[in-house]
Parts: structure tokens; sequence; C-alpha cells
């Protein structure tokens, strides 16, 4: 990825120095450098950051991406399903492309967002030695899955059970990726967590050379290679649509409800019983004592799913002028959705990111919130954007842009791209197919699926009409029926 390791490769310093002179410039300078300074005095205070995360924070300010990734072009998938319980893989193979081949291959996207450059940072540990087969071997007694890449085939080893379809959507993902780059995706072998808490703890290896271990997140304590979440694909067991889906109802949802009409105060819906955090900032919610300006609920997902999802739809909660982000055991695939409404985010201190979190900037994309003094925090973060809305606005639209434009899901699949090649650079021994794994495809995973699982999969790239049809109509074919359309009105 030429274009992507050029602008990783931009200095911190000149980029952190464009961003000042930006702000500098602007027309509304004053202000922002106001709310930037006072932001980042909050920040500070709540010992989030120290003089040496500040000389490694790059920012791009308020602008978006001047060009748009170009999508691959995508077909929809025809699903050979049949009446077989299992149905056979059956795509022809495609070669495994040379290291040099994929550096002359013309990128889908002209430039990419500052979270690219993470991609060495996670492999380090590995940059001097390689990766062994041993090394890999070590990590099985943490893994979930074993995911093997051949040629352009897909194979899975099981070792346990995942918390319900987190790996089915995942290699989901993986699928989707090896089907939009046919012969770009390289030959690996990794072991993957579908855990939320990382466990390759750093303090272990410090005179070792640590497991590699693929997860969805990891902390300053864990040396774990974070990877792309299964909810960009969909979280069917709490009804969650995928990204690229739900980004555009959060966005039309947001057009419908002005921030000045929104309530002027700070909203969070979420299960307060996974972490002590949690518990704590329900203390905060309104009482006959005090008003803390936030506007708390306990989500029960029991009876939501009773209830058919009628109150916890994602692109419904955003008629609040701020949202709260707050971790539960570890990251929270929330995060993006709560930064998705165009309203201000208060982050409570953060303690693990996931693989786009470590290019947010408070002050410009969220408002950090003290973690052991949560409700004045909330508070004096409220009446401040209450009696600077401007400002608060140019916040909300921020984290709003950064999700929208920064994370679409061209960029998500170019960022799985460029970290599996740079971990397959790393393999110092020939993949091969493990013993008990077996070959997933489109067919293999989306035949057998049932309700929401097979809708989401299905949803994939917008082509959710073309590829119901095409199920249907390979499964009418072999029954000797007419395809549908073929005798529809236009």
């Amino acid at each position: 990825m030429r274009t992507c390791l050029k602008a990783m490769n931009v200095s911190l310093e000149n980029k952190a120095n464009s961003a000042v002179a930006a702000i500098r410039s602007s027309t509304k300078g004053v202000a922002v450098v106001v709310l930037t300074l006072l932001v980042l005095v909050v920040f500070i205070s709540t010992h989030w950051i120290d003089g040496t995360t500040l000389t490694t924070i790059s920012s791009k300010n308020e602008q978006v991406l001047s060009s748009h990734p170009r999508k691959p072009q995508s077909k929809p998938i025809i699903l050979a399903c049949g009446n077989q319980t299992t149905p056979v893989c059956q795509r022809s193979l495609s070669p495994s492309p040379s290291p040099s081949a994929i550096s002359s291959v013309p990128q889908s996207s002209p430039s990419c967002p500052d979270y690219f450059r993470w991609v060495h940072e996670d492999l380090r540990p590995w940059k001097s030695t390689g990766i062994t087969e041993e090394m890999v071997g070590r990590a099985r007694k943490f893994a979930t899955f074993r995911l093997v890449v051949l040629a352009g085939r897909v194979y899975v080893e099981r070792y346990r059970r995942p918390f319900q379809t987190r790996d089915v959507f995942t290699l989901w993902g993986v699928l989707q990726l090896v089907s939009r780059y046919p012969g770009r995706v390289p030959d690996l072998d990794l072991m993957f967590n579908c855990d939320d808490t990382p466990v390759v703890k750093l303090a272990d290896h410090r005179s070792s050379q640590p497991p590699p271990l693929f997860r969805y997140c990891k902390d300053d304590r864990t040396l774990d290679i974070v990877f792309p979440d299964w909810s960009f694909w969909g979280w069917a067991e709490l009804n969650i649509k995928p990204w690229e889906t739900l980004a555009n109802d959060l966005k039309q949802r947001n057009q419908r409800v002005k921030w000045r009409d929104r309530k002027p105060y700070a909203y969070w819906k979420g299960n307060p019983w996974v972490s002590d955090s949690r518990r704590d900032l329900i203390k905060c919610n309104v009482s006959k004592h005090h008003d803390w300006k936030a506007r708390l609920y306990d989500q029960n997902w029991d009876r939501e799913i009773k209830q058919g999802f009628r109150n916890s739809n994602l692109a419904n909660q955003c008629d609040h002028r701020y949202k709260i982000y707050i971790e539960g055991r570890a990251w929270s695939v929330s995060q993006k959705y709560i930064l998705a409404c165009d309203s201000p985010a208060f982050f409570v201190k953060t303690h693990f990111h996931d693989f786009f979190s470590r290019a947010l900037i408070p002050g410009l994309h969220f408002w950090p919130i003290r973690e052991d003094d949560k409700c004045r925090s909330i508070r004096f973060a409220v009446d401040w954007g209450n009696e600077h809305q401007q400002e608060a606005q140019e916040m909300g639209r921020a984290g709003s842009s950064f999700v929208q434009e920064e994370l679409k899901m061209d960029y998500v699949y170019d960022y799985m791209l460029h970290l599996l090649t740079e971990y397959a650079k790393l393999l110092r021994y020939e993949p091969a197919v493990p013993e008990k794994a077996t070959e997933l495809c489109s067919e293999s995973m989306a035949c057998p699926a049932t309700g929401l699982v097979k809708e989401f999969l299905m949803e994939v790239d917008g082509e959710v009409d073309a590829r119901r049809r095409a199920v249907r109509d390979a499964s009418t074919l072999r029954s000797g029926g007419v395809p549908s359309g073929a005798g529809e009105e236009s």
C-alpha cells in the first residue's frame, strides 16, 4: 500500500504543527483554540496523557479526506446452497501474491486514515525476529480459532465456542476481504481470540518473544494484535445491523433531528453490570437530590429480545445533545455508534483501544470525562456545551465525520489487507492447512444460516436484494422454475 505507507511515514511533529497552523488561520480560530486548550487542561488533569503521549498525537483536524476511497467492484455472490447439509466450497484457486506484486498493484484508496500507521506498531514485537511456527503454536491456548489462507482459499480450525456469533461475522469479514481483493491476500497462518479482554501481557515477555494473537482490542500493558471487530458485519443477537447500513441510518437520523432541538443532557444506555466503572456511572442519574445533567438507562437485552428490539434501535438514540461512551469489560463496540450521532461524545477515561480509536483526538473528536469524578465532570461538560453551542456542535460534527468518512467499509477492508499483508511478511515458515481445519466459503457459511444471522451475512456491501435474488434463483433453476424478476413488470 504505497499511498498508505507514504501517509503513515509523515512525521508526527509536522502534522501536529500543520494542525495548529490550520486552527490559527481559521476564522473561528480563537474559539477553537480556547475550546482545545480548555479540554486539554481537563484531559491532562485526568492523567490520561503525559509528555510522551502528547508528542505522538497526530490529527487531520476537522478536514475529511479530500478524496474518497474507490470501492472495488463487487458482484452479487450466487450461493449454490441446494439441499446439502454441508455445502461444498467450489471456488477456483487464486495465486498467492508475491511481496513485489503486492507493492506494485494499484491501490483502491488514494490515501489512508491516520490509524493505519498503528499496524507497524502492533507488529513491532516481531520486527527483528519474524514469526515462527512455534510462536504461533504458543498462542493456541488463548485462541478461539486458527485461520489459514492459502492461494486465496480460507480455512479455519476451531478450538472453543465463542460468545454468541462473533467468530461467524469475523470470519465472514475475512471471506469478503478475499472476495474483494482476489489474488491480493497473502498466504498466512494466525490465531484469533474472540473475547473482550486482551491476554498477551507485556510483562510476561520482556525477555522472550510473545505469541502473536489477534483480537478486537488491547491496552498499554498487552501485545495482542488488534483487528476490526465482528459488529462491522453485524451483531445478530442484538439486532445491530452491519456498519455500512447502520452508519447510513444514523446519518439520516441526524438530518431529521437538529442538534439545537435535542434534549440538553448527556445520554447513555447500556449494560451497567459488566464493570465497576459503569455501575459508578449510574450514580450520576437524575434523582430527587441531584441533577448531574445525565440521563442514564439500563439496557435489559433479555427483555428487548422478547419484545422484538422495540426500544434498542441505535438510529433512534441520537435525540440528546451529548452521548456518553464508557468501557465495559474492555473496550465497547458502541464507540462508533456513539460518535456517529453528530453530538459531542463524552469519553469516560479509556484504558483500551481498538484498531481505529488511536486516531481520535481529545478536544476535537470527543470530550474527556474524569473516571474518578464522573458526575461533576459530566455536568461541567454539559453546562459548557449548552453555553457554547457552536463549539459543541463543531465537536459533534468532527466525531461524526470521523466515523462516517474515515471508517467507511472500504477503509476497514484496506486496513485488514494492510495488516494481514504486513503480518504475512513476518512469517518464517510456509503456512499449511491444519489437519482438523475445514474450508470456509460463502456457501458453507451463509447457506446453513438462519434468521438475522443470514440476513446480515447477505447484507454485506449493499448487495442485499441482489444476493437474496441470487440465492432464490440458484434454488429455483435447480427445481426447473423461473428465476425471480424474469416475469415481473418493470
